[in-house]
């Protein structure tokens, strides 16, 4: 009995001590989410974004995929609201629709407020309408952030990036004269504003010929509309 209880004991403590002195294995660090850049050279000046595919991943990755396949090229900045936005993202230099691709869930419940330099996905009435359009938040717009899903009214609209460069380049578009131009009853710069060109940084152009456009069937999308004609509020409408 005693020789079985010490051949017990002999099997127990190096256990025991084995426990007692390995370290734990040194925990793996969790490598950051990428922050990309993209560069819009515009025909008033270059802005840079900051995205944050941590927050806003599908908003990111479709805005992304645009801008490498070049389809932001010769497009516009075709409204502009002094004190409120500027938006772009779909109409060409003759203010015609280019093709998108579907529509893409929104993320405006992500945790972002629509803040001065933000750039968020421009919809519909349908929170859940976002394509090619964005726009940039010229001021605090904390009435477009998301508020609930009981409505497109609540859902605010999805932040996904943010000027770190070429916000001075925003206010003087935001200071130029607006009119009435192709299908808009007014808003439309004066001159109109173009994006010459969309690269995400650090990469290369796209192909050559990958930005050609068709004329969309889809319809605008626009981010608020309505106080005062085509001033805003907290209701998105599609024009």
């Amino acid at each position: 009995m005693l020789k079985s209880l010490l051949a017990a004991l002999l099997l127990i403590v190096p256990l025991t001590v084995l426990a007692q002195t390995a370290k734990p294995a040194p925990a793996v660090p969790t490598a950051p989410v990428a922050q990309p850049e993209v560069l819009l050279h515009t025909s008033q000046g270059d802005i840079t974004l900051e995205l944050y595919p941590d927050k806003a991943p599908k908003s990111v990755a479709n805005f992304l995929q645009y801008v490498r396949d070049g389809f932001y090229d010769g497009t516009t900045l075709h409204r502009v609201i002094p004190g409120y936005l500027v938006q772009g993202g779909l109409y060409n230099r003759e203010l015609q629709p280019k093709r998108t691709r579907p529509a893409i869930p929104s993320e405006a419940d992500n945790g972002l407020s629509n803040l001065r330099g933000t750039i968020a996905v421009a919809r519909g009435a349908d929170p859940h309408s976002g394509t090619a359009q964005f726009f940039f938040n010229l001021v605090d717009n904390r009435r477009l952030d998301f508020v609930g899903n009981q409505s497109g009214l609540t859902w605010g609209f999805a932040v996904f990036g943010k000027v770190i460069k070429g916000i001075d380049v925003l206010d003087k578009i935001a200071a130029l004269p607006t009119r009435p131009l192709g299908p808009f009853s007014g808003d439309v710069p004066n001159p109109l504003v173009v994006i010459e060109s969309a690269r995400v940084v650090g990469e290369d152009a796209p192909a050559s010929g990958s930005s050609a456009a068709a004329p969309a069937k889809a319809k605008s999308v626009k981010p608020p509309v309505g106080k005062p004609a085509n001033k805003p509020t907290k209701h998105a409408a599609k024009s």
